[in-house]
């Protein structure tokens, strides 16, 4: 593990020395590249320095341990460090676990009413809510991109953006079929339902990561329907972008400008590419772990929220909590952490 972190360091090092020079800091592609890696070594070279710290403060009270005058602070201040050490021990394994690349990337969140008619609609609603309200917690801005309304309330489906810094990392277990049990508005006879919703979370794709090549993307100019006001009906600002070689469709109408669906429909469409991409690849070089929380399949049931006994339930690790009203209102945080921990724990075993 050392040798890792020696490495990190004579890497962030050489980074460092790299963005000092000229025909670096003049190549914008090679300049970013560069910086997002060394943002992303960051937090392991600080936990580094801090372990080589305590290491050395460990070696300096053990030298004064039989000191007559120090002696008893130096073997206090020995056994603290000591254990310092093995705190930030624990914390680099975990630090050097493999990094998903797309951890610190802005995602597009897809939503959809499922099984269960009107219901599954106000479900997918109620959850577009509860990503809202835990966005406005962590800080995080959302873009709504675009919606279909449910007759009852809801929406049949919305797709919307979560930007800052982490939100692929705390959301991207998301992904997957949303169970609710609870008496729906539109039951007249008290009975409890069960509806689901699917949720698809997406890292935002950047050119760095995936050129999308417009000569495949077939762009149709249509006349918005539904609701929007009173304009927008009148023109013909709508775009539907279709990947042939994927049969990918986008439909982009929430706009009055033209250029802004197409710039809103080319991101969920580069997104959604980029996303099928990924998971082929894993699949063809067999990289997706028998352990992995959530495989980004919308089939996978993942969670159940149980309105009767105020319960939800995450049945990938075995999380159950009695604070679904708490969870609903977007404090989502213990769920994720759980997921996070449990994630990196299978990680380590595999490592």
């Amino acid at each position: 593990m050392f040798e890792r972190l020696e490495d990190i360091k004579k890497r962030n090092d050489f980074i460092t020395n790299e963005l000092s020079k000229p025909e670096v800091i003049n190549d914008i592609a090679k300049t970013t590249k560069l910086s997002k890696e060394q943002s992303s070594l960051s937090e392991i070279i600080s936990c580094y320095d801090e372990y080589l710290k305590a290491k050395q403060d460990y070696i300096e009270a053990r030298q004064l341990a039989n000191d007559p005058e120090l002696g008893a602070f130096a073997k206090e201040e020995e056994e603290k460090q000591e254990q310092r050490q093995k705190e930030l021990e624990k914390k680099l394994e975990i630090l050097l676990l493999p990094k998903d690349p797309n951890d610190d990337k802005n995602i597009i969140v897809e939503i959809r009413g499922a099984a269960g008619g009107d219901e599954a609609n106000i479900f997918a609603g109620d959850l577009y809510n509860m990503y809202l309200r835990y966005a406005e917690n962590e800080g995080f801005t959302i873009e709504n991109l675009e919606s279909t309304p449910g007759a009852s309330g809801g929406f049949s489906e919305i797709s919307f953006m979560v930007k800052g810094a982490g939100a692929y990392s705390k959301l991207k277990y998301e992904s997957g079929a949303h169970r609710v049990q609870r008496v729906p508005a539109t039951e007249s006879q008290g009975r409890v339902h069960t509806s689901t919703a699917t949720v698809l979370v997406m890292p935002e794709v950047d050119d760095v990561d995936f050129e999308l090549d417009m000569n495949e993307v077939r762009i149709d100019i249509t006349r918005a329907s539904g609701n929007g006001g009173q304009g927008v009906n009148t023109t013909d600002s709508a775009v539907r972008l279709t990947h042939i070689p994927t049969g990918i469709v986008v439909y982009s109408q929430t706009e009055r400008s033209q250029i802004k669906n197409k710039e809103k429909g080319l991101k969920i469409l580069k997104s959604r590419i980029y996303d099928l991409k990924m998971r082929k690849q894993e699949q063809e070089l067999g990289s997706i772990r028998k352990s992995k929380i959530g495989t980004g399949d919308r089939s996978e049931k993942i969670r159940t929220y149980n309105y009767p006994q105020n319960r939800v339930t995450d049945h990938r690790i075995g999380y159950t909590t009695n604070s679904l009203d708490r969870i609903m209102n977007g404090k989502l945080g213990d769920v994720i952490e759980a997921l996070i921990t449990e994630d990196q724990r299978r990680k380590l075993a595999e490592e």
